[in-house]
């Protein structure tokens, strides 16, 4: 995808501690900082997780799954940038996609698609609330896939 169509972009700083022997981040730390950009995306959306979702909503949201592609490395105190936006929009599922760039790279070092879906206190799939798709709607500079 284009960065021009990603919304949300979360800056970072790759911290000592997510370096491993080949002196690179170790692959699973790729995963938290997606993580962090979707709690970022909750907040620019106006529903703060938990609090924002969960309580107005009496469902949550789950990872059912998690696709990552590698194809650079970023290395202690690299300035990165995880674009995050919305690409599809199921029944009760949402499509992320996301890129991770060096602040200087064009091409991106990591790929990734994770889908959530929506389910009741029951673990119960339930519907994806029409207010949540309407606020990713409006957010979004590229509109997800229904």
């Amino acid at each position: 995808m284009a960065r021009e169509d990603f919304v949300c972009a979360h800056r970072l700083r790759v911290r000592w501690a997510e370096v491993d022997m080949q002196k690179i981040v170790f692959n699973g730390h790729y995963l938290t900082y997606i993580d962090t950009a979707i709690a970022e995306y909750w907040r620019e959306i106006d529903l703060p997780y938990p609090h924002g979702y969960v309580e107005r909503y009496g469902s949550d949201v789950f990872l059912r799954k998690a696709t990552v592609e590698y194809l650079g490395s970023a290395r202690y105190d690299d300035e990165l940038t995880v674009y995050c936006r919305v690409a599809k929009l199921g029944r009760s599922s949402m499509t992320f996609q996301f890129e991770i760039h060096r602040q200087d790279g064009a091409s991106p070092l990591v790929t990734a698609e994770l889908v959530y879906v929506t389910a009741d206190p029951q673990m119960k799939a339930a519907p994806l609330p029409e207010e949540v798709r309407e606020k990713v709607r409006r957010y979004e500079r590229t509109a997800p896939q229904s």
